[in-house]
């Protein structure tokens, strides 16, 4: 027996799914929960911190992240700059993937060109790449098109796969998920890292074992991890509450005191480096779902202001969020190179007649009709969010007719494809991004806000298409500007543009809160990772 997806799932169901995966008396048992499932087992599938992070501890990258989030050998023992546009990777010798194949340097190269080609959804990371090339099995070198000082940073989040079983498995290309395609990959993995995948049903439960022949030395003490998709929140609490689950990776607000209070379950909560944002489709000349034809009005500055000043942010927060979110203006969080504190300030809120007002100066007296899109099992808090927006605009004369969807169907419909570039399906939405691959805000920068660019890899996840001439240029030159006084002057003449174009809704930081039974010993990363290779059971 296994928990099905939808939300009348009873607990006596989570019974059953513990006692079938009873492990054996001697073996430590990890059980998880999350509100949503991994997307897919290729890690290249889309650029998210869940799917990442999960496929993480079966996969290794050639630099990873430990607990400080420092960068640290993994596949690669060695890295460095030869030159501004040069790089090489020293590789680790003796490693093996899980099926005995020896890892080598064509499994880099094969792997960073996938991860760099069609139907990969990580491709924002090789904009500088120029080339990779073997100079023998262990190492490789790569020439970037600019100077590029965050490459190693920006691979740190690449799983390295085996050409071999990619090839045996026709899966030599990532399937692309936008377009709803599937390979081998999707529902198999194989790689080199701590983990191996023993059995995966999308949707219901994903099995791993721990890896007997990994190349480190573990830090953990599991031989299984059971993890389960559980989209209502209330089944998740009681069964950690009772002890039929180990960890949930995502608490509700409102259950966060509740669980405090028990004395058989810790808490573990932080600011995370993720800023939950609304953005625009300000792309087409109508939009998609709109009763105005023949135009956008979000093309109109003065139609994005009096939305994002019609959007009480404390109120999401004191209401919503029971005080676990961070209100923010800006697109980055605190912690992140490059914040820019002086311009981390809301301007002030409109009453609804003046937001009216500006509607109508705009040309829209009587308001207008929109769709929006918003997943509702993937950011906390997010459906509910989106439903206070709603209300919100609705005083404004914006009538927002809210559709929310599992994550899957969610990121398929606002994303723009990666192949071909073309316009996401959205007009109106929620997303949020963490620069976890950099901690740096040009990430943010290069794919949440220049004008996208398939063939340059940028602004791969600006699903509303801003375009800013300045800001792009901007972006481009902090990209390899060396000089910090010189890179942090153009940081906030770029920052100050996308600001007060109202290019987006920045809504706020968001907190990360996790629980665990007592006797679980993890580490919380604030990019919300959950390595598994820390988790130990007492």
């Amino acid at each position: 027996m296994y928990f099905n997806l939808r939300h009348t799932v009873a607990l006596t169901a989570l019974v059953c799914a513990s006692a079938a995966f009873a492990p054996m008396a001697n073996a430590k048992t990890f059980k998880w929960a999350n509100s949503g499932d991994v997307s897919s087992m290729d890690p290249y599938a889309r650029q998210e911190t869940f799917l990442l992070t999960f496929t993480a501890n079966i996969y290794d990258p050639l630099v990873r992240r430990n607990k400080e989030l420092k960068l640290e050998p993994a596949l690669a023992t060695k890295w460095g700059q030869t030159s501004p546009t040069s790089w090489f990777f020293d590789l680790r010798e003796g490693v093996k993937f899980s099926d005995g194949t020896p890892f080598t340097a064509d499994d880099v190269i094969f792997s960073i060109n996938r991860a760099n080609g069609p139907g990969s959804n990580v491709n924002g990371n090789f904009s500088s790449m120029k080339e990779i090339k073997k100079i023998n099995d262990h190492r490789v070198e790569v020439t970037t098109s600019v100077p590029d000082p965050l490459l190693a940073d920006k691979w740190a989040s690449i799983s390295i796969m085996s050409k071999a079983w990619a090839e045996k498995n026709n899966a030599v290309q990532p399937a692309d998920m936008i377009k709803n395609e599937e390979n081998f990959a999707t529902r198999n993995a194989m790689g080199t890292g701590p983990f191996m995948l023993k059995e995966r049903r999308a949707g219901e439960k994903t099995i791993l074992v721990a890896n007997p022949t990994w190349w480190d030395k573990p830090e953990h003490n599991l031989t299984e991890v059971i993890f389960t998709p559980v989209p209502n929140a209330a089944t998740r609490i009681a069964a950690l509450k009772a002890g039929d689950i180990d960890m949930t990776y995502e608490v509700p607000p409102a259950d966060t005191d509740n669980l405090k209070k028990d004395a058989n379950i810790k808490v573990l909560e932080g600011p995370e480096t993720r800023i939950v944002f609304l953005g625009f489709d300000q792309e087409r000349d109508e939009l998609v779902e709109s009763n105005v034809k023949g135009k956008n009005p979000f093309k109109d500055k003065k139609v994005r202001e009096a939305i994002h000043r019609s959007i009480d942010v404390d109120a999401i927060k004191r209401t919503v969020m029971r005080g676990q979110s961070f209100p923010t203006n800006l697109m980055v969080a605190p912690g992140i190179n490059g914040y820019t504190k002086e311009l981390d300030k809301r301007p002030a809120l409109l009453k609804p007649e003046e937001a009216k007002k500006m509607l109508a100066d705009a040309g829209y007296p009587n308001g207008f009709e929109v769709g929006m899109d918003c997943p509702n099992d993937r950011y906390v808090n997010d459906e509910k969010i989106c439903q206070a927006v709603v209300s919100m605009l609705a005083k404004i004369g914006v009538k927002v007719n809210l559709r929310a969807q599992t994550r899957n169907l969610y990121f398929a419909k606002i994303l723009r494809s990666t192949a071909d570039g073309k316009p996401s399906n959205t007009s109106f939405y929620m997303l949020g991004w963490s620069p976890a691959t950099t901690y740096d805000v040009h990430n943010v920068f290069e794919q949440i806000i220049q004008t996208p660019d398939v063939k340059a890899k940028k602004g791969l996840y600006n699903a509303g298409g801003y375009s800013s001439k300045k800001f792009d240029e901007l972006s481009n030159a902090v990209e390899v500007e060396t000089d910090k006084a010189k890179r942090d002057a153009m940081i906030r003449e770029a920052t100050k543009i996308y600001v007060d174009d109202f290019a987006y809704v920045p809504l706020h930081q968001q907190a990360l809160v996790w629980a665990s039974r007592k006797n679980i010993d993890l580490v919380q990363p604030a990019d919300n990772s959950f390595p598994l290779r820390y988790v130990n059971i007492k």
